[in-house]
């Protein structure tokens, strides 16, 4: 008969334990996202992926992380957060930011993530979220100017008036939307500009907010 296998225990971490969970403690705070599979095996000296994510495991397992299992970097690190309240700080979650959207012309959407960005929990609905980079200056009437970065609420339906990021043959946009009787428009905040009108168009998310990087 095996020996059972020891489950993993806070109180009594490996040595590789606490180097891993040390270095995503330690870029987390540097950087507000955590570090890649990759960045870690070099960080702490493994050469296996495999033996990163088996930590990582471990660490959830003692209640020390979270891992959005669609997000591999989307890592929070529990005692930090603890910390901040501690501190009188406000509980952080780390929201993906994806690629670029184009607000004149669309552009190709990259669903990839580039980055991630602490934004205070108590400021977001209780549903998915994500952010996008913004290009360009259609929406200026309603104070989304190029270089901010949209904050969305993912869902796939909206109600006319409402801001969207909509994606149409594989490129985002974000426009104010409105279902007219035989088509759907998709209206600039820019009266220099003409809508966008199409058949059919699918619906990202719904934007929420903005944050507005460096001034204008």
């Amino acid at each position: 008969m095996g020996r059972k296998k020891k489950e993993p225990d806070a109180n009594h971490m490996t040595e590789m334990q606490a180097a891993v969970f040390q270095y995503l403690k330690a870029h987390v705070k540097e950087k507000n996202y955590a570090p890649s599979v990759r960045d870690i095996c070099r960080a702490v000296g493994l050469k296996s992926t495999s033996s990163v994510f088996s930590y990582l495991n471990d660490l959830e397992a003692m209640g020390l992380i979270r891992k959005d299992p669609t997000h591999p970097r989307a890592i929070q690190i529990l005692g930090l957060n603890q910390d901040a309240r501690e501190e009188g700080g406000r509980e952080l979650v780390q929201v993906p930011l994806l690629g670029t959207v184009a607000a004149g012309q669309p552009i190709f959407a990259e669903e990839n993530i580039t980055d991630y960005y602490p934004i205070p929990v108590d400021m977001l609905p209780n549903q998915r979220i994500f952010m996008l980079n913004v290009k360009g200056d259609s929406m200026i009437n309603c104070g989304i100017l190029s270089g901010d970065r949209v904050i969305v609420a993912q869902q796939n339906s909206c109600e006319n008036g409402e801001i969207v990021v909509a994606l149409i043959d594989d490129s985002a946009t974000v426009k104010r939307f409105y279902r007219e009787k035989d088509y759907i428009r998709l209206q600039p905040e820019n009266d220099s500009m003409s809508p966008i009108l199409v058949e059919n168009c699918e619906i990202l998310g719904k934007v929420i907010g903005l944050i507005r990087m460096g001034l204008h």
